[in-house]
């Protein structure tokens, strides 16, 4: 919902639509999602409160996300009273009386890990929300935080594409496995650089993800998402577009089939050198 607004060509609603009917559930947004750098803070979630308003059925078809902790100008806060009053504020933006997820945006290295445990345990036991997790979150950072909960860390929301490999390689993915976390891959097509190629690297990538395109008639964006998911940490690409054709297409993920000489021929290409 980064990119969620009222004038993208297709009405707000019809996009919501037509992610549900990809088979989509999950709706990520956050609070600072429509902040332009001058005002718009709480926009996007606005403007889904908005086709709640006018099509409650929706909500009930929706695992709703959202995510607090950034402040313009701060820019990270996640103490008890903040983020306690940007989880409240978000609510009353979607008109809503509970989230199935709330996520710490950006690690606040200024608030203890106790106090933000205690913080998000709070918020699971008020019945405002299902399930806590991190975002950008270190996999240290991450533990040191699980370590003072009495209830799981559900989520982690790294960066991952085939162009910006760093979860797979620091530990994180590991992590996640051995901790059970759902991970929510944010830019999966690399910022746009996988649909746009223009580097060396962009374009080797590209052509290996083309390869799997064409063999299971999909376009680059569903090969690329379906290579994320094939990694059992079971990835979840954080889809982006707003055209309601480009959304539907994503049930296609399911089409595509990896076979382990394939996958790792992409991994090699983004990695830029062979395997030993």
């Amino acid at each position: 919902m980064w990119r969620f607004t009222d004038d993208n060509g297709s009405s707000p609603q019809e996009r919501i639509e037509a992610a549900l009917d990809a088979g989509i559930t999950l709706f990520d947004t956050a609070a600072i999602y429509g902040f332009d750098g001058s005002d718009g803070f709480g926009g996007a979630e606005t403007l889904l409160g908005t086709v709640f308003g006018e099509a409650p059925n929706l909500r009930d078809k929706i695992v709703l996300a959202t995510k607090g902790g950034i402040e313009p100008g701060v820019p990270y806060d996640s103490s008890t009273d903040y983020l306690n009053t940007s989880l409240t504020a978000s609510m009353q933006r979607l008109g809503v009386d509970h989230v199935e997820l709330f996520q710490v945006h950006r690690p606040d290295v200024l608030t203890h890990p106790e106090e933000l445990a205690d913080t998000l345990q709070n918020m699971v036991e008020s019945g405002k929300v299902g399930a806590v997790g991190v975002s950008n979150f270190t996999q240290a950072q991450i533990s040191a935080l699980q370590h003072y909960l009495d209830i799981p860390l559900a989520t982690t929301q790294p960066e991952f594409s085939p162009l910006n490999l760093s979860p797979l390689q620091n530990g994180e993915f590991d992590q996640a496995m051995q901790n059970n976390m759902a991970i929510l891959a944010w830019s999966p097509l690399g910022g746009g650089r996988i649909a746009n190629a223009e580097s060396t690297r962009e374009r080797s990538v590209a052509l290996r993800l083309d390869s799997a395109a064409k063999e299971f008639g999909v376009s680059r964006a569903v090969a690329a998402f379906s290579w994320i998911a094939a990694h059992p940490a079971r990835p979840i690409p954080i889809i982006g577009s707003q055209t309601p054709a480009r959304i539907a297409e994503a049930a296609d993920i399911a089409k595509v089939g990896w076979t382990r000489q394939g996958w790792y021929e992409v991994l090699q290409a983004a990695m830029g050198e062979k395997l030993p």
